[in-house]
């Protein structure tokens, strides 16, 4: 994923390149609230009449689905509940279907063949690859009967590394995955910590935006990992998904990591920095459990466990680690989200308030993430009818979005809808 790519000048907020999906899939999570083909999001989407659990706004999208829909719909209908092949099998055996059909290349795919993506074969510890014959397994198992002579195992291993490496989540105004596509022109863009371009999606094609100023001849860079965390840990990610480490300015001067390592002021001695490390190693093995604790199903018990989890580790930390440090900022913003799940609205508030300031200081201007924050934070105040400080954090959160997303967005526009409803 390692590649060069060039443009003319651009200034925040402009469209750099657009660049539709390859191929995409919903997300499972998602059907009956999006369209299966162009993922709108409204009310009233009709199921397929076949296996019912595909939804469309209209005939046009069922039948614009239907060459990739057809590939589960049966399937669906044949395994009931036993259907369960995971996003990622999902995905490329729809770009097995797509690669078949296509001969030619792709609007997708201007620059960068999706064959020529990187799979980093040689690079897969034991791990990934044990997870890469696990997807071939499930794929052989449930498309078998739907796509005839598939492609050999080693075929198949490469094409599931090179999507894992260069595949995209896409995600709504509020960073809920929405599902998950190939756009292969967009992976031609290198990743930096300081990025100068932001990548957002308008239904299944994804927008290109600058969020610097981009003059001739400069590279356009974007970031393929969640950048609030300091210089070695993006390292030790990028390093494990994609198998190379950051060289960018960020990564050399280190300016954010001693603010996103604040130590709580107030402690009788300064903690040793055998003591630092130790808490560090600690809140990563916390947050990898949290991560599989999520697999499960979203039961309530597993949601008071998750809660436990993060207060538990929130009081460990905090002995150490003041309330602006990465690490306790990831707790609270995973026990915001289980607070949301449980409808525990003051208590989702209470996490947003103190995660959304420091978010404005450890990530980039224009980031998403800070615009999630206050779009969430503005609607739990106006569901909880504290009408001043929701409308002033929906206008935190629409400034960075008609920068991101562009002001021509259906996400800004029903911001703004939201805003004005207020008055």
């Amino acid at each position: 994923r390692q590649n060069n790519a060039k443009r003319s000048t651009s200034r925040w907020g402009e469209l750099v390149f657009a660049c539709p999906a390859y191929s995409y899939v919903l997300t499972v999570n998602e059907r009956g609230a999006h369209c299966e083909h162009c993922f709108s999001r409204r009310d009233g989407l009709f199921k397929c009449g076949k296996c019912k659990q595909a939804f469309y706004c209209n005939v046009d999208c069922q039948r614009g689905d239907w060459p990739m829909h057809k590939l589960e719909c049966s399937a669906m209908c044949a395994y009931g509940e036993n259907w369960c092949p995971s996003e990622t099998v999902r995905l490329v055996a729809r770009i097995i279907m797509r690669q078949r059909t296509t001969t030619e290349r792709t609007p997708s795919e201007r620059l960068l063949l999706l064959r020529e993506f990187e799979a980093h074969l040689d690079k897969l510890d034991s791990e990934k690859e044990e997870m890469n014959q696990a997807d071939i397994a499930a794929l052989h198992h449930f498309y078998s009967r739907h796509i005839i002579d598939l492609p050999d195992d080693q075929a198949l291993a490469e094409l599931f590394a090179q999507v894992n490496c260069n595949g995209f989540t896409i995600e709504d105004e509020e960073l809920s995955h929405l599902g998950s596509a190939v756009f292969p022109d967009v992976a031609l863009m290198n990743h930096s910590c300081s990025p100068n371009v932001i990548v957002t999606y308008k239904g299944t094609v994804a927008e290109v935006r600058a969020v610097q100023e981009i003059n001739p001849g400069e590279e356009i860079f974007n970031s393929y990992i969640d950048l609030l965390y300091p210089t070695e840990d993006r390292n030790e990610r990028l390093l494990d998904s994609y198998f190379f480490t950051c060289q960018c300015k960020e990564c050399t001067t280190k300016s954010k990591d001693k603010a996103k390592m604040e130590i709580r002021k107030k402690l009788s001695s300064p903690p040793e920095p055998e003591e630092i490390r130790s808490m560090v190693r600690y809140a990563k093995n916390v947050i990898e459990e949290f991560r599989r604790a999520k697999h499960y199903k979203n039961i309530l018990s597993n949601n008071l466990f998750l809660l436990f989890m993060c207060e538990l580790s929130q009081e460990k930390m905090g002995a150490i680690f003041a309330d602006t440090n990465v690490y306790m900022l990831h707790m609270m913003y995973q026990a915001m989200g289980v607070c949301l799940y449980m409808q525990d609205w003051d208590g989702a508030m209470s996490y947003g308030e103190k995660i959304v300031q420091p978010y404005s200081v450890h990530y980039p201007a224009y980031s998403l993430n800070v615009a999630s924050m206050y779009l969430k934070l503005g609607r739990l105040y106006l569901g909880l009818e504290r009408k001043t400080q929701g409308i002033k954090a929906l206008k935190k959160a629409l400034a960075i979005m008609e920068v991101a997303h562009g002001k021509d967005h259906h996400y800004v526009a029903e911001v703004k809808r939201e805003i004005e409803e207020q008055k």
